[in-house]
């Protein structure tokens, strides 16, 4: 089995990092996974072993595009397993990096989490939960021995976790957070993915200003009159701060992505002008940020 990497005269420099993400069901894969996609790695989940080299050769195709691979692999098989070990033999033969990240935890541990949730093991079968971590186990023993990081998760919560693999894989800079402001009109209905909302009634609606009213908070003229009311620069100077500390929570956490939702009565004045003042503070402290205008012009 060949990648084709070598034969697209690629640079080394092209073919990207690769991280497969293996262990055992109900260990925390999954959450490994989204880490390393907040990371900014190139997740793919459950992609049969044998396409791993087909997808580095894409990646080492896309000019930089795609720098870090990581593959979560479900080991169900022995044939599964087979390919596996031979696409491993092949990156090893074309000097590929790659790392493999191995997920252990205890049968107890497993046993609950599984009765928690009322899902069967997927490997038990007619047999009882027990019956399927044995099967498994037995199956990942020797990618087990092969692996380049072993984290036991049988005593780590999620939050735990996540920082294992920030630790691993982050490197000397802090997470990336994102954020996104969104403005929006109260008499429309809350945004449902919002992890904070600011109600920014409290301040006079410029819809009540004649000459303002055909305009939205995008208009200079809104925005002044916005926030030369009293109490409107000393709001967003005070909220910009609470969010620097919940920001700095937030990447404690392992949270990569926060939802700000700036609300008004119809989502065109006040809301659409506080969101871009506050997006402007946040990208000046160095978050990503982007801003979505949910409700303008739908009047």
């Amino acid at each position: 089995m060949s990648t084709g990497i070598e034969k697209a005269g690629l640079p080394e420099a092209a073919i990207p990092e690769l991280v497969i993400i293996s262990g055992m069901s109900g260990a925390g894969r999954s959450t490994a996974a989204k880490c390393l996609e907040d990371l900014g790695w190139f997740v793919v989940d459950n992609l049969p072993p044998a396409l791993i080299p087909t997808m580095v050769e894409l990646g080492a195709r896309s000019q930089g595009n795609v720098a870090r691979i990581a593959v979560v692999v479900d080991v169900r098989g022995r044939r599964f397993f087979d390919n596996l070990r031979e696409s491993l033999a092949d990156l090893e033969a074309r000097h590929v990096t790659r790392r493999i990240v191995f997920l252990e935890s205890s049968d107890d541990a497993l046993v609950r989490r599984f009765e928690s949730v009322r899902r069967p093991h997927p490997l038990q079968g007619d047999g009882r939960i027990v019956d399927g971590i044995a099967a498994e186990r037995e199956l990942l023993r020797e990618l087990r021995g092969d692996a380049d990081l072993v984290i036991d998760t049988s005593s780590l919560n999620v939050h735990e976790l996540r920082a294992k693999m920030d630790a691993q894989f982050a490197g000397e800079e802090e997470p990336e957070l994102r954020a996104t402001v969104m403005s929006f009109g109260f008499k429309y209905g809350l945004p449902v993915d919002a992890d904070l909302v600011v109600d920014m009634r409290f301040l006079p609606n410029p819809h009540w200003v004649p000459e303002l009213r055909p305009y939205t908070g995008l208009n200079e003229e809104v925005s002044a009159y916005v926030f030369n009311q009293p109490g409107a620069k000393e709001f967003l100077d005070r909220y910009s701060e609470l969010l620097q500390l919940i920001a700095a929570g937030y990447r404690r956490e392992g949270k990569r992505y926060v939802t700000i939702a700036v609300g008004c009565t119809g989502g065109k004045h006040r809301s659409v002008a506080t969101a871009e003042k506050l997006a402007a503070r946040l990208s000046s402290q160095g978050v990503e940020t982007v801003v979505v205008h949910r409700d303008m012009g739908r009047e």
